[in-house]
């Protein structure tokens, strides 16, 4: 059984291709009196699809708890833009500061078959708390 703190996964799956998000609290990289507050969020992308898909750039939507929304661009995920054929997965991690004590992702993936077909692969909306906090999606 896991604790009320442990991280909390959200999935969201696209053309069968399942994005996964676990994000967890960084309390030894924030400083809430500076306030920066920090999280690391693992993401992993599984195609659980019939055709091979190349993830070709990203984008996010960062929105903290006093509603200041931040949006991030740009090619490929941790300088890569890795090719998933049927059954592989792809897995990293990744960090956000906020200034707010709590706040939320969701995002997009731009995605392309082996065919040149392109579509949008949805990340699934999450929320950044602090250990014990009431967890909810801004």
């Amino acid at each position: 059984m896991s604790s009320p703190d442990a991280s909390s996964a959200y999935a969201a799956v696209t053309r069968g291709l399942r994005v996964e998000v676990t994000p967890r609290y960084l309390p030894d990289q924030s400083d809430p009196a500076r306030p920066r507050h920090v999280w690391s969020y693992t993401v992993r992308i599984e195609n659980q699809g019939a055709e091979t898909v190349q993830l070709v750039s990203r984008h996010w939507i960062i929105t903290d708890a006093y509603n200041h929304v931040e949006e991030v661009k740009g090619p490929g995920v941790v300088g890569e833009q890795p090719v998933l054929k049927p059954g592989d997965a792809f897995e990293y991690t990744s960090g956000c500061p906020l200034a707010a004590p709590s706040g939320s992702m969701r995002g997009t993936y731009q995605m392309v078959t082996g065919d040149g077909d392109a579509f949008t692969a949805e990340i699934p909306a999450f929320s950044l708390h602090q250990p014990g906090a009431t967890r909810r999606l801004n």
